[in-house]
């Protein structure tokens, strides 16, 4: 059994940054893929990076590309999610989840989630 738990979220004034990380405990880290997705008011959870478990992998949504950038450190079990040039378009509940064979797009296919931190972005 594995459990995630979010951190870093607030309010921050568009051109600004942010660090999210996902720390988890349970198992041992670099046997999961990790993934950030993110769900804003009245629209449905969208993919926003992903890591593979060594790290030689990534994959981001067209439109974070450049801003943001997703990294671990498996001696801490964390995934970061470093969010810079933030608009405000990326104000959602950003959610952390994980598996062990799965590192793609896809909500369904991921086992553990994490319970969400807030990020909101002012104009």
């Amino acid at each position: 059994q594995v459990q995630l738990v979010e951190s870093g979220g607030g309010l921050v004034q568009a051109g600004g940054s942010l660090r999210l990380s996902c720390a988890a405990s349970g198992g041992t880290d670099d046997i999961y893929n990790v993934a950030w997705f993110r769900q804003a008011p009245g629209k449905e959870r969208e993919f926003v990076a992903y890591i593979r478990r060594n790290g030689d992998s990534t994959y981001y949504v067209d439109s974070v590309k450049g801003r943001f950038t997703i990294s671990r450190d498996n001696a801490k079990n964390t995934v970061y999610l470093q969010m810079n040039s933030l608009k405000p378009e990326d104000t959602a509940v950003y959610y952390c989840a994980a598996d062990h064979n799965y590192g793609g797009t896809y909500r369904s296919r991921y086992d553990y989630w994490g319970q969400g931190t807030q990020v909101t972005v002012s104009s």
